[in-house]
């Protein structure tokens, strides 16, 4: 929710109140319109009262939202870091995990597939899970069904990195090119896509990502750390130091 849209709603709620806040008093109708009147007045000149409000409200769904990620992370660490589902990229026995929500039409994660490269270039010792979070359509849900099934001809990574290098929207025709050059079996793919484990697996990391509270891609889990949106490189460079400053994984 943007900070505007957090505003606009404070000023409506605040507003809507005022008539209902008096209803249960001994208020006759005039009253409540004359004191509903001073109220939206006071607001209205004194209107750093609703930007007040407006952080406070931020703050307390921060509040929950990480209260509510903590318990997710510390229940659910095995599906979130080990799941058998998740392509593991890296160092598959690194000291830190790494794990990215990402959607292969997600302009944002194309713009971090480079830094996420050279993050597990340089860092020899980075475990990166892959989780398969297609949040744009037709298109991206056939992306995540492909690349899944590519794992069963040993070319998850193959297509991963092609789907990502790719300039432009991802469709289905893309796929099926890009899926052909990296030597997949498209007759065998497509059937394999038609497993319904497959749809499953993407299905437990939407529910997944919901109980967690990511609601777009990118997203990462470092260890305890949940971090939504995009990070250049050195931004997850300095979330995996301080898990190594700390002792290491708690939870990873």
């Amino acid at each position: 929710m943007t900070f505007r849209l957090r505003f606009a709603l404070c000023a409506a709620a605040l507003l809507a109140l005022v008539p209902s806040a008096f209803a249960a008093e001994s208020f006759n109708a005039a009253q409540k319109t004359e004191i509903g009147e001073i109220v939206r007045q006071y607001l209205m000149d004194n209107p750093e009262v609703l930007l007040d409000v407006s952080k406070a409200l931020e703050a307390k769904q921060q509040a929950q939202e990480q209260e509510q990620r903590t318990g997710v992370l510390q229940s659910s660490a095995k599906d979130i870091f080990h799941s058998p589902a998740d392509f593991v990229a890296g160092n598959p026995n690194g000291d830190v995990t790494m794990v990215e929500f990402f959607d292969y039409n997600c302009g944002w994660c194309k713009k971090g597939y480079p830094e996420v490269m050279s993050l597990i270039e340089k860092d020899k010792n980075l475990r990166l899970v892959l989780k398969e979070f297609p949040i744009f359509g037709g298109d991206s849900d056939y992306a995540a069904m492909a690349a899944l099934a590519a794992k069963r001809q040993n070319k998850y990574w193959e297509l991963h990195q092609a789907l990502f290098a790719h300039e432009g929207k991802v469709t289905k025709e893309v796929v099926d090119e890009l899926a052909a050059k990296q030597g997949i079996d498209l007759a065998k793919l497509k059937t394999d896509m038609k497993d319904p484990a497959l749809a499953q697996e993407i299905a437990a990391t939407h529910a997944l990502a919901q109980s967690l509270a990511i609601n777009g891609t990118p997203a990462f889990i470092i260890d305890d750390k949940v971090s939504p949106g995009y990070l250049p490189s050195d931004g997850l460079s300095a979330m995996i130091d301080e898990v190594r400053a700390g002792g290491g994984c708690k939870l990873c």
